[in-house]
C-alpha cells in the first residue's frame, strides 16, 4: 500500500512538471510568434514606406527642364540696325517617354527697313521601345516674312534609334514619312515627303556642351523639291542659372518663293536662363 501511494504521488509530480514545462514552452513559442509577427509586420510597413518615398523621389525628378535665351544687336552711325533673337527650349523625360518643345523668333531692321522676321516652333514626343529604339511624332510650324513663307506646317511620325547614349554623349537618327502644308508666295499646297534626321549632343563637363542637328525632307514624287534644316551650337555656363550660347541655324529651300534666296543662315549670340 505504501509503495502504491509513493508511485501515485510520483506520477502526480511528474504530470505537474510536464504540465508546467508544456505551458512554459508553449508560452515561449507564443511569445516568439508574436515577436516574429511584429517583426515581419514592421518589415512590410517599412518596405511600403520606402517604396512610397522612392516613388515620390522618382516623380519629383521628372520635371521640365526649360531654358530661355535672348540676344540683341543694335548699331547706329553709317547704318542704323537692330536685330533681336529669342529662343525657348523645354524637355522632359519620364519612364519610357521623352518630350521636347521649342520656339524661336527673330526680328531685325536695317535703316528702318525690315530685314528679318521669322517665327518657328516644334513639338516632338518619343516613346522608347527599348533602351535605344523609339517611335516619335513631330510637328513643326514656320513663318518667315522675308522668305515669303506665310506658313509651313510639317507633321512627321517615324522611328528612331540612339546609336550613342550615355551620360556625356547622345547620337540619334530618325526616319519616317512627313506631310507638309504651306503657303509660299501666292502658292498654297500640301505634299508628302520623307524625313531623315540626326541629332548629336556632347557634354565636355558640367559647364560646357555642344549640339548639332540636321534633317532632310525630299518630296516623294519630286526629288527636285527638298528642304534641309540644320543647327549647331555651343553653350557655356556662367552661373548655376545663366549661360552664354552661340548657335547657327541654316535653312535651305531648293524651290524658294519667286525672287528669294535658297539659303537662309543666322548666327545668334545670346544669354540663356535655365528654370
Amino acid at each position: 500500500m505504501k509503495r502504491r501511494y509513493e508511485n501515485w504521488f510520483r506520477k502526480v509530480r511528474l504530470s505537474g512538471a510536464q504540465f508546467r514545462a508544456r505551458h512554459c514552452v508553449g508560452g515561449y513559442l507564443e511569445a516568439g510568434a508574436i515577436v516574429m509577427h511584429t517583426y515581419y509586420r514592421s518589415l512590410i510597413i517599412g518596405g511600403a514606406a520606402l517604396s512610397c518615398v522612392g516613388a515620390y523621389s522618382q516623380t519629383a525628378t521628372n520635371k521640365w527642364e526649360t531654358t530661355a535665351s535672348l540676344g540683341a544687336t543694335v548699331t547706329q552711325g553709317n547704318s542704323d540696325s537692330v536685330l533681336a533673337a529669342a529662343q525657348i527650349l523645354s524637355q522632359k523625360k519620364w519612364g519610357a517617354n521623352e518630350m521636347r518643345l521649342g520656339a524661336d523668333a527673330t526680328y531685325g531692321e536695317l535703316d528702318n527697313e525690315k530685314n528679318a522676321e521669322s517665327l518657328h516652333g516644334f513639338a516632338q514626343y518619343n516613346r522608347l521601345f527599348t533602351e535605344r529604339a523609339f517611335g516619335y511624332v513631330r510637328l513643326d510650324g514656320l513663318h518667315d516674312a522675308i522668305a515669303d513663307i506665310e506658313y509651313r506646317f510639317t507633321f512627321s511620325p517615324g522611328a528612331g534609334y540612339y546609336f550613342i547614349k550615355n551620360e556625356t554623349t547622345t547620337l540619334s537618327g530618325e526616319a519616317g514619312p512627313a506631310f507638309i502644308y504651306e503657303k509660299v508666295g501666292d502658292d498654297e499646297t500640301g505634299y508628302f515627303t520623307a524625313r531623315l534626321a540626326e541629332r548629336l549632343e556632347h557634354k565636355f563637363n558640367d559647364n560646357v556642351r555642344i549640339w548639332q542637328s540636321i534633317e532632310f525632307l525630299p518630296q516623294v514624287d519630286d526629288f527636285d523639291n527638298f528642304l534641309i534644316n540644320a543647327e549647331v551650337g555651343v553653350e557655356s555656363k556662367l552661373t548655376e542659372k545663366l549661360s552664354l550660347k552661340v548657335f547657327a541655324i541654316d535653312n535651305y529651300d531648293n524651290q524658294p518663293a519667286p525672287g528669294r534666296e535658297e539659303n537662309d543662315l543666322k548666327v545668334v549670340t545670346a544669354i540663356g536662363y535655365t528654370f
